[in-house]
Order: structure tokens, then C-alpha cells, then sequence
């Protein structure tokens, strides 16, 4: 979600990338909750963290679970800021479909929020 919301608001600034320690799919509830804003995410793959290293440098990096600020390399090529935004994952929610495709909005629009107040802090030059 972070990829794509990124790269709505401001991927003529930024080539934005995003990868996992454990990519496995993107989740079948993220195409939905993106589609009510109107982001089509139907392009994206989940991929590993390994298709980057060593041939991209970062100008940032944005972590945004625990678990990847724990288990990612902390020497990545290049960043020259690395923010940590602690989210809960939506996936590991447990309940109704309902429950379920609430914690994904309410991660979406974290999300949102966080890269809202990162671009006002990162103006267009």
C-alpha cells in the first residue's frame, strides 16, 4: 500500500520501491481498500528486499513494521534518511471478512497520513 499511495502522491519526485524480508503476495484486501481512493494497485507483485540490494541506492527509506526495522540490513545502499513508522499489519488481523477489510482502511489511511506530513516536510524544489 505504502509503494502505490507513495507513487499517487508524489512519483513525479520520487522512484518509489518497495520490498519485503518475506515477500509472499500482495494481499487479496489491499486491490479493494486502494480501489475506494482510487489507486489501482492490480500492477503490483510482492517482491524481496535481495532484487534491490546492491543495485539501487535509497535517497530514503521508510520502514513500516517492526519486524523489518528488527531483520533489515541496517547498512543499505545510499539512505540518507531512515524513518521507521511502526504499523500494525492488517494481514494478522483475525475475524469477520468486515474485521478483516477494516484493519487494511485503517492501515491505508496510517499510511496516508504519514507520507501526507513526510511531503509537506519534503517540498517539490
Amino acid at each position: 500500500m505504502a509503494e502505490a499511495l507513495l507513487r499517487a502522491y508524489a512519483g513525479d519526485r520520487f522512484l518509489v520501491y518497495s520490498a519485503g524480508l518475506e515477500p509472499d503476495r500482495v494481499h487479496p484486501l489491499v486491490g479493494p481498500v486502494m480501489v475506494e481512493i482510487g489507486i489501482d494497485v492490480s500492477g503490483q507483485r510482492s517482491k524481496d528486499i535481495k532484487e534491490y540490494l546492491g543495485r539501487l541506492t535509497a535517497h530514503y527509506l521508510i520502514v513500516v513494521c517492526e519486524h523489518a526495522e528488527r531483520n533489515c540490513p541496517t547498512i543499505f545502499p545510499g539512505p540518507g534518511e531512515r524513518l521507521f513508522w511502526s504499523l500494525p499489519d492488517p494481514a494478522a488481523v483475525e475475524g469477520t471478512a468486515e474485521e478483516q477489510l477494516e484493519a487494511f482502511r485503517r492501515v491505508r489511511d496510517q499510511i496516508r497520513f504519514r507520507l501526507w506530513e513526510w511531503l509537506d516536510d519534503h517540498p517539490k524544489p
